[in-house]
């Protein structure tokens, strides 16, 4: 089995103190720090950009997990990659040619991830399966932090993971204690959560309760 990973999706930070967040995070052993990139046209929202991530880079040691909703992602991969992204995850429904976006984070020496939303079928990614280190699962409908898990997204995650049994696999969207187990057992081993994380006093806890989520009470 995988090893279970916990990235706190720094969405849900207190943005007012976003590095002392970041610290506590890291003293309470979290793996990777998801950030959150959006265009404001593939989602509605807009987030984070180059400058955040540059300066997040500088001052942390930690993995930065870049969750890329663009519309065409490829315009932002070097500039991304530049500011000391580790990871780019791209959507599968974005308008740019997905061979040409894995090759470009392959050229920049990035990991590279592929996403799809809740309505879009596994056939989408059939071929890049081979291609890419990551395939992220959205829970949730994806631009807005605070909603609840989907669990029909559970069967799709199972279906990935028989696919592929190598390969990392990520589920983003109102994931908590409650439901992290079902989700680890149906083969995912990164589990992006914001508020079940920044929600809590205790960033210890709150991420053990995530990693090993057979300890929490029912």
């Amino acid at each position: 089995m995988k090893k279970v990973l916990v990235c706190p999706s720094i969405l849900s930070a207190n943005f007012a103190c976003l590095m002392s967040e970041i610290e506590r995070l890291e003293e309470a052993g979290a793996d990777i720090l998801h950030v959150d990139v959006m265009d404001g046209h593939f989602v509605p929202n807009i987030s984070f950009g180059v400058p955040v991530l540059r300066s997040l880079s500088a001052s942390c040691d930690m993995f930065m997990d870049v969750h890329l909703m663009a519309t065409s992602p490829c315009r932002h991969v070097k500039s991304l990659v530049d500011a000391g992204a580790s990871s780019i995850t791209f959507h599968a429904e974005c308008d740019d040619n997905i061979s040409d976006c894995i090759d470009m984070l392959r050229k920049c020496g990035c990991r590279c991830g592929i996403s799809i939303k809740p309505k879009t079928p596994v056939d989408a990614i059939l071929p890049y399966l081979g291609l890419v280190d990551m395939v992220l699962v959205m829970t949730v409908e994806p631009g807005f932090a605070g909603q609840e898990f989907m669990p029909d997204m559970l069967d799709k995650i199972k279906q990935i993971r028989r696919l592929n049994s190598k390969i990392d696999l990520q589920a983003d969207g109102g994931i908590n204690p409650k439901n992290a187990k079902s989700v680890l057992d149906a083969g995912a081993n990164l589990l992006v959560a914001g508020s079940a994380i920044f929600g809590e006093k205790d960033f210890k806890k709150a991420v053990d309760n995530l990693r090993f989520p057979g300890n929490y009470p029912a």
